[in-house]
């Protein structure tokens, strides 16, 4: 299996690392023995982190982490709460319908991907917890974008969001996608056919939080051989968005 591994990055996130409730704040003189990189390298890294809103520079010449982190963290605490909520009805759709079962958030112009339950034939083996996919090409993803307000989706979408491998149906450019995200925002549920890859097909609804938002989608991925999409949308929608409506319940929503 080939690893990816961006090197810049990875000395970022090993420099995030070092601040602690008991060491909050570094020098840049301090930071370069500690993580074993050399001073002009750590500079630089610094300087990124600082100018991307992940640190703060003090009067005092210390660095200490900026709102933008505090944010991944207060995130990354709701996406536990999310996940022990949604899991175990997650998994009952999936002992049902015997299909593979996502749940995913936005991040950025991609789907991250939180709970996956995967049956044994499901051509997309490689996806896993934490994988993420271009939001364009999914069914979570569109139903995610749907619901995103018009500056917040110019903010996210681009070209280069089109700009991965795809499959045969998929819209190359947001202008395409635009009428189905207004008739995704009207339906309530998302249908992917064959936009992610050749022989997949899968149909998502919204998660929402106790103040209506809509903060996750969760599918069911199937192979395109055994589901025309009318029985997909005429079969699976109503357990998908029962699940769905079951979770924003267990999250506070009142409909």
């Amino acid at each position: 299996m080939v690893e990816y591994r961006v090197e810049a990055l990875a000395k970022g996130l090993r420099i995030l690392s070092l601040f602690t409730e008991q060491r909050p704040a570094w020098r840049v003189s301090d930071i370069a023995p500690a993580v074993g990189m050399p001073l002009p390298t750590v500079y630089r890294v610094v300087m990124t982190l600082t100018a991307e809103g992940y640190l703060d520079h003090l009067p005092n010449g210390d660095y200490r982490p900026g709102v933008r982190v505090l944010t991944l963290g207060t995130a990354a605490l709701r996406s536990l709460d999310l996940v022990e909520a949604a899991t175990p009805r997650l998994q009952k759709l999936a002992a049902a319908t015997g299909e593979t079962v996502n749940l995913a958030v936005l991040a950025g112009d991609r789907v991250l991907y939180l709970v996956r339950l995967r049956n044994s034939d499901l051509v997309t083996a490689n996806i896993q917890v934490g994988s993420t996919l271009p939001a364009v090409h999914t069914s979570i993803g569109k139903l995610l974008l749907a619901f995103l307000d018009e500056t917040d989706l110019k903010e996210r979408v681009s070209g280069d969001s089109f700009a991965f491998n795809h499959g045969p149906n998929a819209k190359l450019s947001l202008d395409e996608l635009r009428d189905e995200l207004a008739k995704i925002r009207n339906d309530g549920w998302a249908l992917q056919d064959e936009e992610l890859a050749h022989g997949l097909r899968s149909i998502a609804a919204p998660v929402r939080g106790a103040d209506g938002s809509v903060v996750a989608g969760a599918n069911l991925a199937l192979q395109s051989r055994d589901w025309s999409s009318q029985r997909i949308v005429r079969e699976l929608r109503p357990l998908v968005t029962a699940a769905c409506d079951d979770i924003s319940a267990i999250l506070g929503y009142i409909a």
